[in-house]
């Protein structure tokens, strides 16, 4: 009987984990299936095996970004500092989410504005967005004040992607900080 080595995660994750480093790196152009299977170094019937095209392979994405949202909102709601604590933290340079939902939803919206693939996407994002959104509002009563709490994480995380400042000298920690008080004084 030969032995089975090792080969970390399945075939599957692989090939997702090669399409969404591709969309972040390289665009949705450069997301080729022959692209995915050699960065995933499956061949590309492996990789068709799993993902019967490029609409199926999308699917399979924003699968994954539902899936991860669930449970990121789950550890949002779990979390021992709180779920605005949370939302922020994960929103900031080194703050990813540890189920990887940061990278997954990055590269979802390299693909929300094709002409194919953008309905589904965009409609996969907003379901994150509720998803976090209904996570914060379990801890905050105010609908508009757990909505600007999320819009605050939004703006964070955009200005972590286009490399402008922060918090304007401000730190994350002391951000955070500020508007826990703001939020939970009027609560």
């Amino acid at each position: 009987m030969a032995e089975r080595r090792n080969a970390g995660p399945p075939a599957r994750d692989r090939v997702l984990d090669a399409y969404e480093t591709l969309l972040i790196e390289q665009g949705p152009g450069g997301a080729t299936l022959d692209a995915v299977a050699a960065i995933a170094e499956v061949s590309k019937g492996g990789l068709l095996y799993h993902f019967s095209s490029k609409d199926s392979l999308v699917g399979g994405l924003l699968e994954r970004l539902r899936e991860r949202s669930a449970r990121d909102a789950e550890q949002m709601r779990t979390d021992p500092d709180g779920a605005v604590a949370y939302y922020l933290r994960t929103s900031v340079p080194g703050g990813e989410s540890p189920v990887g939902l940061t990278r997954t939803y990055l590269a979802a919206l390299r693909i929300a504005d094709g002409s194919t693939t953008g309905a589904p996407a965009r409609d996969a994002l907003a379901a994150v967005d509720a998803d976090g959104l209904a996570a914060l509002r379990e801890e905050i009563e105010d609908p508009v004040l757990a909505w600007l709490v999320q819009l605050v994480g939004d703006g964070l995380y955009l200005r972590t992607l286009t490399g402008a400042p922060l918090t304007g000298g401000v730190s994350p920690d002391e951000l955070h900080g500020r508007l826990r008080e703001l939020v939970f004084r009027r609560s």
